[in-house]
């Protein structure tokens, strides 16, 4: 049956060499069981229900990229698209966290449309290399300043914007015990290494009565108080600049994020593109209106799929077994429920450093290129929104290049999206 359903031979792999797969890659993004609750959270959702939604949407979204694309991709709530959901996006509409679902929902019908059409390709293909780094860069370090201020590490200041927080204090040692925990065991190619950290963390604050113990597994929470919860509406500007901006993200990071997985799985064509595109690009685009339904951010293929690549992983049962494992997290809810923000604020700092990493590719030797990269990427934590950083890095973009004389670098894509963040900080 697997070897009609996910064509293993022709693929050069076995069912045992996928299972590993599929259990390694959980391994290493279980953590999002953890950490999304805790961000999303902090904008007023239950906590609970916000678990039990993650875990569906992920499994939901993961097998039917392993039964319909046959790849060995797990999705699942996206690092900072959750953090934009709960920090700016559900601030600008008021609070109402129902109608930033309805956000996201929006956001993935307009995903699936251009998804089947020629649309999706071409917008990847226009938008700049060096914004495409200075925005998963941006977004990294927007993640970075908010696990540092959920560790207590930074803190407001009314005189320097941000300072230093209490370092004695035992919840900034534990979280920053864990950061360093975490990048160690990394290092040294520990499978599920921020899990283990963050689990480390969590007993540390247990065994000092920082946080109740909870327990470890029970029947998972309900989901009603989230399940379609969702309203619909564009009737706001900030309604619809979280929707463009939704799927700005979540169409430059899947396509990054497949790419680099497909290429250690040998999974590309020989002109570079990827096999099945169509196809794998579908199932984003639809747990997207899956997550937003059950009651979670945006959904996106994880890098962390690469850690099950390299434990043998070719074919979509890989992505399948991460499903079933995701599935079988739903009776972990009391033990998710016991970590506390300070134990998964190392995570985020982890994630930005792997998204930061990009700026290396950038033109250095090209101002034009690298001053929009460089405010693109500060932009973003600065002005603590995805969509401001991101609006500003294209009207640099396109502004320095006019100015420059090189107004042919400038294409149909980015002047539409330069002048629409014009107008819309010009309309307020």
């Amino acid at each position: 049956m697997f070897e009609r359903i996910f064509a293993l031979a022709a693929h050069g792999t076995t069912v045992r060499r996928e299972l590993v797969a599929g259990a390694t890659t959980f391994l290493t993004m279980a953590y999002i069981t953890f950490v999304n609750p805790t961000i999303l959270g902090a904008a007023g959702m239950p906590s609970g229900a916000v678990f039990v939604a993650t875990c569906m949407a992920t499994a939901a979204t993961t097998l039917l990229m392993g039964l319909y694309a046959n790849l060995p991709v797990a999705l699942a709530p996206g690092m900072g698209l959750n953090a934009y959901f709960a920090f700016t996006v559900v601030p600008a509409l008021g609070g109402d966290w129902r109608l930033a679902l309805g956000c996201v929902f929006l956001s993935g019908v307009l995903f699936v449309i251009i998804s089947l059409t020629p649309a999706r390709e071409w917008l990847i293909n226009a938008i700049p290399r060096s914004l495409k780094l200075a925005i998963a860069a941006g977004i990294g370090f927007f993640l970075a300043l908010i696990g540092l201020k959920g560790a207590g590490i930074v803190v407001a200041s009314p005189e320097t914007l941000v300072q230093e927080g209490v370092l004695t204090d035992p919840k900034v040692l534990i979280a920053a015990a864990g950061f360093v925990l975490m990048f160690a065991l990394a290092a040294r190619n520990v499978i599920g290494a921020v899990l283990i950290a963050v689990l480390a963390a969590t007993v540390a604050a247990v065994l000092l009565k920082l946080t109740p113990f909870s327990g470890v597994v029970s029947l998972p929470p309900s989901l009603e108080p989230t399940l379609a919860q969702m309203k619909l509406g564009l009737w706001s500007a900030p309604a619809a600049t979280a929707v463009f901006s939704f799927l700005l993200v979540e169409m430059l990071d899947t396509s990054g994020t497949l790419t680099a997985v497909a290429h250690q799985a040998n999974l590309l064509e020989k002109d570079g593109r990827l096999k099945n595109a169509r196809r794998a690009l579908l199932p984003d685009a639809i747990g997207t209106m899956i997550g937003a339904t059950a009651g979670t951010s945006p959904l996106t293929a994880y890098i962390e799929s690469a850690a099950g690549v390299q434990a043998g992983g070719r074919t979509g049962l890989t992505a399948v077994v991460v499903a079933v494992l995701f599935l079988l997290s739903l009776f972990l809810s009391p033990l998710a429920g016991t970590v506390p923000a300070f134990a998964t604020a190392p995570a985020l700092v982890f994630v930005a450093a792997l998204m930061a990493r990009g700026l290396k590719d950038i033109a250095w030797d090209d101002m034009t290129e690298a001053a929009p990269a460089v405010v693109t990427a500060l932009s973003i934590p600065f002005t603590y929104s995805i969509a401001a950083g991101v609006g500003i890095g294209f009207i640099t973009y396109a502004a320095i290049k006019l100015v420059s004389g090189r107004w042919r670098d400038v294409n149909m894509a980015v002047a539409i999206i330069a002048a629409a963040f014009v107008v819309k900080i010009a309309l307020g």
